[in-house]
């Protein structure tokens, strides 16, 4: 089973969330990246762009798909991780750690209460994986 640290928040197209104070840490989940294997590639979002729980933020290439990365929350993205764009293969390498993707300013604390806790995203991916 993929790795699902307890203290992040999951959408049910893999994204996490980690919040630090107002600003919400995301990337893509552990799952997500074994799913697209290798990475070579990550469109990062604009910085001071506004940005709707939901709506489509950033792209991930890997040689075997193209995935949109949508935000888990709505707000402001106020940091991207620039070092992606030279070395894609972190989000592969430490999804959770180095391989996070953007930061964003959080506008509703509120759609936190509509994201999965690690067991519900645990139990989401068994039953993905029940149903292939």
């Amino acid at each position: 089973m993929s790795d699902i640290p307890k203290d992040l928040k999951y959408t049910e197209e893999h994204e996490w969330v980690r919040m630090e104070g107002s600003v919400g840490v995301c990337g893509i989940t552990d799952y997500a990246q074994e799913m697209l294997t290798d990475i070579v590639y990550v469109e990062l979002p604009e910085v001071d762009i506004e940005i709707g729980q939901g709506e489509q933020v950033a792209v991930v290439e890997s040689v075997k798909a193209v995935s949109d990365v949508y935000a888990p929350l709505s707000g402001t993205i106020v940091e991207i991780n620039e070092e992606l764009e030279d070395s894609p293969e972190m989000v592969n390498d430490d999804p959770y750690g180095e391989g996070w993707i953007f930061k964003i300013e959080v506008e509703n604390d509120d759609e936190l209460e509509e994201l999965m806790d690690a067991e519900e995203y645990a139990a989401f991916i068994e039953s993905m994986e029940e149903d292939e």
